[in-house]
């Protein structure tokens, strides 16, 4: 299958959208309420969030789309200083960018379009001038951590994440250097 990675444009914001109302929920934990899943998408993955995101200059989205065109996956470098206290004590390089979204579709796991769509935020967060690069993970999502790791991501620390409302325990992971 030929896969495109690409930066994403304000037209693509439904797809983006799109496939995060699909996998969002798979990287949740068990317990995480049907509810508190579609608020989070409601008010931080819609199509209007994303038109936001990929217009952001500290922001840099990626998409991943088939031979057709269709939008299988994505990523969201978030390049500068983080504002979470916990993230800011356990990071030890700067500066630093987040990769604080990076989802493919059920369907294509398997395919390395993730591991493309990292080398690819990889090397937009060095373009950006990011030494280090970081990012959360729940700290139950063994799989997620296996692939973090396996891209030279190690735990440096713990932050909480709020979804609905209730307050998640994630792993902070760091890599460095990046280049």
């Amino acid at each position: 299958m030929t896969v495109t990675i690409r930066p994403a444009r304000t037209d693509d914001a439904a797809a983006l959208a799109s496939v995060a109302a699909v996998t969002f929920p798979l990287a949740c934990p068990p317990h995480t309420s049907e509810e508190a899943k579609a608020h989070f998408i409601a008010t931080v993955l819609s199509t209007e969030r994303f038109a936001e995101y990929v217009a952001d200059p500290a922001r840099r989205v990626l998409i991943a789309e088939d031979e057709t065109g269709e939008a299988i996956g994505y990523t969201m470098v978030i390049v500068g200083e983080p504002s979470d206290e916990d993230v800011r004590r356990a990071i030890r390089v700067r500066p630093t960018a987040e990769l604080s979204k990076c989802y493919v579709l059920p369907g294509h796991h398997g395919e390395g379009v993730a591991g493309r769509l990292m080398a690819e935020s990889v090397t937009a967060a060095a373009d950006a001038g990011a030494e280090g690069m970081w990012l959360g993970v729940n700290e139950e999502n063994a799989r997620a951590q296996r692939f973090y790791g396996k891209h030279g991501f190690e735990h440096v620390g713990s932050k909480r994440f709020l979804v609905g409302e209730r307050w998640e325990d994630d792993w902070v992971m760091e890599r460095s250097p990046i280049s």
